[in-house]
């Protein structure tokens, strides 16, 4: 009675995490966020706290579990509409190779050891970090790769000066614009800061996305 017990929990509990996991949208580990990896641990050690303690009623499991579960979607949906709450919780990527140069002062920010840096370019068949144009270290652990093209020609990297209507500072501090510069050319096309959804940087050009609009 008691292995069956124990073989019905695992077997509900395998059923039941599939559906929570389905209704929060995920795909895969190496996607997860911090909030989304700490929900995951938890639903984990109740899970398994549960099938070894046979004599407690399964519905002190389940609570919780629905609980993260409404706590993480309630969490996301306040992450798509508070970019401060995204960036506090989920982190934003950082720039470690730079024009085919590496960023030491960003690497030690990060904790971000050489050999990280080359296992990910090993595990992306580079040989040569000279190779490199640009790579971010992204909030999951990530590092996104953009290779220099075939004559190895500098090409400009689209650097993101509005994001959900606030300006990136950084961004603009590393093309060597200001604030009054950006509000100048908002001016020039009449827009305001809060009509603009996205904006980048290239070529010596602002490409905007305007709030309820795909393209501008």
């Amino acid at each position: 009675m008691e292995l069956f017990n124990v073989i019905f929990r695992t077997l509900f509990f395998y059923f039941f995490i599939t559906l929570a996991y389905r209704i929060m949208g995920k795909r895969e580990v190496g996607q997860l966020g911090i909030i989304d990896l700490i929900v995951s641990i938890l639903i984990a050690e109740l899970v398994a706290i549960s099938i070894e303690n046979i004599n407690d009623s399964m519905i002190l499991t389940i609570a919780p579990i629905c609980l993260l579960v409404i706590l993480e979607l309630l969490l996301a949906y306040i992450s798509i509409k508070s970019r401060a709450f995204r960036t506090i919780f989920g982190g934003k990527p950082s720039l470690i190779i730079v024009n085919g140069k590496i960023n030491y002062h960003e690497m030690v920010k990060q904790r971000y050891s050489m050999d990280d840096l080359l296992l990910s370019l090993r595990q992306k068949e580079i040989r040569n970090i000279e190779e490199v144009e640009y790579a971010f270290l992204e909030p999951n652990g990530k590092l996104s790769i953009f290779k220099y093209n075939f004559f190895k020609l500098k090409s400009a990297y689209p650097m993101p000066l509005i994001v959900d209507g606030t300006i990136q500072d950084k961004a603009l501090k590393y093309i060597h614009k200001t604030k009054i510069w950006l509000e100048r050319e908002l001016e020039r096309k009449k827009l305001n800061l809060k009509d603009v959804f996205y904006a980048f940087y290239k070529g010596g050009k602002i490409y905007l996305v305007k709030k309820n609009e795909t393209i501008s």
